[in-house]
């Protein structure tokens, strides 16, 4: 029987959740709320004066065709990124919990990469495929594939997906890690008895129990693309060639810092925040009722 905690004053457990209260408040809500009136507003570069415009601001982005395109090229890189990081963690996940010899070091490899920072996995593959001096880059012209992401939209896109993707291997690897050792032994070999292969006890047995994890992991992987790999953009291709690689968060920084239209930047934060709240409901409204529990 589980035992219910009480608490002999009403407003301790409010005392307690307070900071993190406090911290939701401001790093949240509060910029949150800025953004949005800001967004109803055309503000000079020094932000002594503004004027209010309504919405002229959201109706000026989808009329700008360099938005449009970069929010389809958000979507493609999103849904990439969560796509490739998935996949790849998980036939490592499957690997590493086969492994016997050397399993400590095997598994302490594949974590690594999380604590490299993003800025830097965005260094450490703009060298790797750098058309001068990367060996990758090396490698696929001696395949005979010409690689140049400096000039061509469609590499420096690829470039981007696969070094945001390297960086949330090692996050997913844990998740799925867990996942798979939690799943009872005797499920597995009551299957190997029935002469289920490999194969069939995977997407009969393991893939089915894991889909919590991919659920969870689904809705973080592409808020991850979404807001968290704005260093890594701007440490390789700044968004070029010819906004290629400019995504949604990419843009509200080019037009707030760089363009100086603040209106119109915070216009793109709060379409961006709506669209990763009605992605997350979407997710948890829909596609939960499909998993696996």
């Amino acid at each position: 029987m589980q035992k219910r905690v009480i608490f002999r004053s009403a407003w301790l457990p409010y005392l307690l959740l307070l900071p993190q209260i406090a911290v939701t408040l401001i790093f949240f809500f509060w910029p949150a709320y800025q953004a949005l009136e800001s967004s109803f507003f055309i503000e000079d570069a020094f932000g002594f004066s503004r004027d209010w415009v309504g919405l002229q601001n959201y109706a000026e982005l989808f009329r700008d065709e360099g938005y449009i395109r970069s929010f389809r090229t958000t979507l493609v890189f999103g849904l990439s990124v969560a796509a490739l990081s998935l996949s790849v963690a998980l036939v490592l996940a499957v690997a590493a919990n086969r492994v016997l010899h050397a399993a400590t070091a095997y598994r302490t490899l594949l974590i690594w990469p999380y604590a490299v920072a993003p800025a830097l996995a965005g260094v450490i593959w703009y060298f790797l495929m750098n058309p001068s001096l990367g060996i990758v880059a090396y490698w696929l012209k001696l395949m005979g594939y010409d690689w140049n992401h400096y000039v061509n939209g469609d590499q420096a896109l690829l470039m981007v997906i696969v070094a945001a993707a390297w960086k949330q291997v090692s996050y997913n690897f844990l998740f799925f890690l867990a996942g798979l050792q939690s799943i009872p032994k005797s499920m597995l070999e009551a299957a190997a008895i029935d002469r289920a292969g490999p194969m069939r006890r995977f997407w009969s047995i393991t893939f089915p129990l894991l889909t919590p994890t991919t659920f969870f992991l689904l809705v973080v992987n592409l808020v991850y693309a979404f807001f968290e790999t704005f260093s890594l953009i701007h440490a390789t291709t700044e968004g070029g060639p010819y906004d290629s690689t400019s995504i949604l968060v990419f843009r509200v920084y080019n037009t707030g810092f760089v363009g100086q239209d603040y209106g119109s930047s915070a216009a793109q934060s709060v379409i961006l925040m709506i669209m990763v709240v009605l992605m997350t409901f979407f997710q948890f409204r829909f596609v939960e009722r499909k998993v696996n529990y």
